[in-house]
Formats: structure tokens, C-alpha cells, sequence
């Protein structure tokens, strides 16, 4: 092994160090692999129920009329994460679009919107219109509010009680942190959550932000009272086999609002060619279980590496985790891009890029992404990003495999070590 670490440009003595690390997480890999196998099994279950067979995976083209594989997919996704419906499309390009379809479909001019958990993600900023932009909620006449959290991260629930007032339509609940040096939320805090806005307001529809938190645990939220559960295919469901897509699962009520308006009214998922893509789709699904264990046991050897060198980590080393994301906060826009080179250094595609800080639409500030990947964008592949702004904090997430993620991991700490930020 060190021969070949050798080869990839990774010394002896950080792979030392990242040995030393692994002694310590055998027992936090089986927890992880116990959650797989049990996930594993409700996919199998929902596909066997649903009598996928191989006629499934034949695309369609055009207006995609009676696409029986498209539309069982649909209820694979709802049966598996027990919601009513759900719609899985290729047409929906990324969590920011299927987000965007969940909210617009289902808020009205005169509604408000309520995020209980502070700011949500940066590229959901324009979407509302607290970034100012053309078709944004705010231009259509919806309104927006938002509760921030307690310093340590948990619901101010006196506060959320008062922001709920008879305008209150939707309530948009983001379980992984974004770009926020902030805990990712559990499964079953978003549960109580949901009972104490429900009890104040029961007819308010709540969404979650489901992004990075597919299959990490036994329950999503959909099992815990949300009314909508929203994500990407180039995350943790896509299994790194979906080229594009995004889904949003929960009542046929929401489902069919959001269908009308990702198509059009009165044609709503009756049309939406699948093209070549429901085997891809299928068998991403299939696998995501698997795919996101590792990339989990990459986070948390990420977490105990850099926790081991001084860094402040979000989760820690220990504690139980909620997404596949691992926040690093490295101090400086240095050692951040160090971190990303070692990421891009490790990548099967593109290993031979450096990448830099550039602007991005949606964001307010240069960001930096480092990510070689088979899909463009794909963040349940090796990948890592982060805004340069105070506290320069990185965001690594991904790997196909978690042998992948040790890697780029070990890659990430050789920049910093090489570049004299780190001592080991």
C-alpha cells in the first residue's frame, strides 16, 4: 500500500497518520454498514412490490406517454420513503430547480414562506427573492420570513410560535448545513419540529430539504410527518449512476401542484420523456445505499483526521451523523484551497486541474470546488467546495467508493502538509 500511496503522491508519513486514525473507527464502520444493509433491504423491498422488470428500463421519447418505467420509478420513490407520490424526473436539473418547482407550485401571491432554521442555502436566496431576482417568490407576491437558531445550533421555538401567523403557508426545513458552520439536523429533531409547527398550524405544508441526507439513516423525514421531502440525483440517491435528475416525494395533493408546474397545467406527469435513462436511474437507486455508506465513512475519517490536527469540525470526530457532508474550518483561504487541490489531485477525471476560487451564480462571494467527477457536479463523488469568506470553512462530501474517500482525503492532508500548514 505504501508503494502505491507512493505513486499517487501521498508519503509515507501521511498515510502513517491516516492508519493511526482508521485504528479507532472500526466500530463506527459497522454502525454504518448495519444502517446500509438495512436500507439496502427497503429498496430491494419497494422494487420487488412495485414488479420492477426489464421492460422498465426501456426509455421513451417525445411527450413520453406511457412511460410505465418512469411512472413505476415514481412509486418505487414513494414506497420506499412512504410518502402518497412522488415525482422523479430527469427534467428536474438540480436540488436548486426541484426545490424551486416544491416552493413555486405550492405558494400562492399573498402566502408566506417560513424557514425556521435561519438562512437557507445560498442558491436558495435568489429563488425566494431575498436576492433580489427576475421570477423569484417575492416578485410574485409571496412573502418570506425567517427564525434564526439558538448559538447552539438547536430550533428557538418561542420564536418560531410567534413567526406563524395566518399568512403562514409553507414551512422549508433544511436538514444538511449548506454553507453554515452549523449542526446538520436529525431525523428526529425535524420530526419534532414538524409536531410543534403542525400543532400550532396543522394545514401549513411542511418541506424538507432532504439534500445529503438520503439512506444516512433507517427514516427519512417523509416517516416523521413532512409533507414534502426534496433532492438531487447527483446526491446520495442517484447511487453516482443518475446523470441528472431531482425528486420530490410526499402528498399526492403537493406532488401534483409540483407536477403542473415542472410541466404545465393539466399536463402534470403525463408527459416527460425518460429518454435513455431509467435504467441509470433504477440501478443508482439500487445501489445508493451502499454508495452513501462509504461516502459517509469518509466523512467521519475526514472529521478524526483533522480534528486529530487542531481544526475545528463540524460534526466532530464522535458525534452521530446526519448527512454525508464534512465542514473543516481551515482558517484561511490558503489552506483552503490546499485542501481542494489535494481533492482534485485525487479525482479520476480532471486529477490534473488545479482549482481556484471564481464566482458562481447564485453565491456572493468566489467559491471554490474541486470535484473530478463522472457526472459534472456530482456531489455524491469525491468533491469538495466552500465560499472564501470567513471562517474559511471547506465542505467535503462524496466518494463512489470509501476507498475513493480515504484517498482524497490523505491527498487533501499531503497539500496542507507539503505546503508547511499542517504538522503530523
Amino acid at each position: 500500500m505504501e508503494q502505491i500511496y507512493s505513486m499517487l503522491g501521498i508519503s509515507a508519513e501521511v498515510e502513517a497518520f491516516g492508519n493511526a486514525v482508521l485504528k479507532d473507527l472500526k466500530e463506527r464502520f459497522e454502525k454504518i454498514d448495519a444502517v446500509a444493509e438495512y436500507n439496502q433491504a427497503k429498496v430491494l423491498r419497494a422494487m420487488q412490490e412495485e414488479r420492477v422488470d426489464g421492460t422498465c428500463f426501456a426509455g421513451s421519447t417525445g411527450y413520453g406517454y406511457n412511460d410505465n418505467g418512469r411512472d413505476k420509478l415514481e412509486k418505487v420513490y414513494a414506497r420506499c420513503f412512504g410518502t402518497e407520490a412522488a415525482l422523479v424526473r430527469p427534467q428536474i436539473t438540480c436540488g436548486t430547480h426541484a426545490l424551486a418547482i416544491a416552493l413555486s407550485a405550492n405558494l400562492l401571491p399573498g402566502d408566506e414562506l417560513l424557514s425556521p432554521v435561519g438562512k437557507p442555502y445560498d442558491t436558495l436566496e435568489n429563488v425566494i427573492g431575498t436576492v433580489p431576482s427576475a421570477c423569484s417568490l417575492m416578485e410574485y407576491g409571496v412573502s418570506y420570513r425567517q427564525v434564526e437558531l439558538m448559538e447552539d445550533g438547536t430550533f428557538d421555538y418561542p420564536a418560531i410560535r410567534e413567526a406563524i401567523n395566518e399568512k403562514t403557508k409553507l414551512v422549508t426545513i433544511q436538514r444538511s448545513k449548506g454553507y453554515a458552520m452549523r449542526p446538520t439536523f436529525s431525523v428526529k429533531q425535524i420530526g419534532e419540529l414538524i409536531a410543534f409547527i403542525k400543532e400550532i398550524k396543522p394545514d401549513v405544508i411542511c418541506m424538507v430539504d432532504n439534500c445529503y441526507g438520503e439512506f444516512v439513516d433507517v427514516i427519512e423525514p417523509s416517516n416523521v410527518g413532512a409533507d414534502m421531502i426534496v433532492g438531487s440525483l447527483i446526491k446520495n440517491p442517484g447511487g453516482g449512476l443518475a446523470p441528472i435528475g431531482g425528486y420530490i416525494c410526499g402528498k399526492q395533493s403537493c406532488i401534483d401542484r409540483c407536477a403542473y408546474r415542472l410541466s404545465a397545467p393539466g399536463l402534470g406527469q403525463e408527459v416527460g420523456a425518460s429518454l435513455d435513462l431509467n435504467r441509470a436511474l433504477y440501478q443508482g437507486f439500487f445501489l445508493s445505499p451502499t454508495v452513501t455508506a462509504g461516502a459517509l465513512k469518509g466523512a467521519v475519517f475526514a472529521a478524526n483526521v483533522y480534528e486529530k490536527l487542531g481544526f475545528r469540525v463540524i460534526p466532530n470526530g464522535t458525534e452521530s451523523r446526519h448527512d454525508i457532508i464534512q465542514a473543516v474550518e481551515l482558517g484561511s483561504a490558503e489552506a483552503m484551497e490546499a485542501f481542494c487541490q489535494g481533492i482534485q489531485a485525487a479525482a479520476p477525471v480532471d486529477s490534473y486541474v488545479t482549482p481556484i476560487p471564481y464566482a458562481m451564480p447564485g453565491y456572493n462571494c468566489d467559491v471554490i470546488m474541486a470535484a473530478g467527477a463522472f457526472i459534472q457536479g456530482s456531489s455524491i463523488e469525491l468533491s469538495a467546495d466552500g465560499p472564501i469568506r470567513a471562517p474559511y470553512s471547506v465542505y467535503f462530501q462524496g466518494g463512489l467508493t470509501w476507498f475513493h474517500a480515504k484517498t482524497g482525503i490523505l491527498m487533501s492532508l499531503q497539500k496542507l502538509y507539503e505546503k508547511g500548514l499542517v504538522k503530523i
